[in-house]
């Protein structure tokens, strides 16, 4: 994503977001959690939107919690997509509870959302698409790539020569058994 690179730097929603989050591994649940959200939201909008909305996102979406939104049901879907702070696609609202619901499932399967990433690592694209396709709703190529991407799963969030693609050399892959 060289372009990205290139301008990101120095912009004030972008620059952060590339510096210190983009390509960064995480194992987090509730970090993993909100960047599949972020990029569901994000299917046919820009980047820059979410990044706009996303304190909004994690107040109206309980900060993002998997145990909260997995309690939630039609009721809280009626509320949301009357709610300015998101996105109010009620697909992607729905989506975002289910998915909630099936990553407490991996819990069971995996022991967390990571654990489920790092055993399936590494794997194409493709494969990683008809996976999270079989797991997740609302999870097509666009948002499967850009997901693992900003988590260091998939290569390429950096151009080779960006200081950030440089100080994420130095760092353990979490994804590796």
């Amino acid at each position: 994503m060289s372009a990205y690179c290139d301008s990101a730097p120095g912009h004030p929603l972008h620059g952060p977001y590339h510096d210190t989050e983009y390509g960064v591994p995480q194992t987090d649940e509730t970090v993993l959690f909100e960047r599949l959200c972020l990029e569901i939201f994000q299917a046919g909008l820009s980047w820059e939107l979410i990044l706009k909305r996303r304190a909004g996102l994690g107040e109206a979406l309980a900060g993002f919690d998997v145990d909260t939104l997995a309690g939630w049901g039609e009721a809280d879907v009626e509320r949301l997509v009357t709610d300015p702070r998101l996105i109010r696609n009620r697909r992607k609202i729905a989506a975002l509870l289910e998915n909630a619901r099936r990553v407490q499932a991996l819990r069971l399967s995996h022991g967390h959302f990571a654990g489920w990433i790092r055993a399936h690592h590494p794997l194409p694209l493709a494969d990683w698409v008809r996976l999270f396709r079989r797991t997740f709703l609302f999870t097509g190529p666009e948002v499967v790539n850009e997901f693992l991407m900003s988590l260091g799963v998939l290569p390429g969030a950096h151009r080779d020569d960006c200081p950030v693609a440089r100080h994420l050399a130095t760092l353990p892959s979490p994804w590796e058994t």
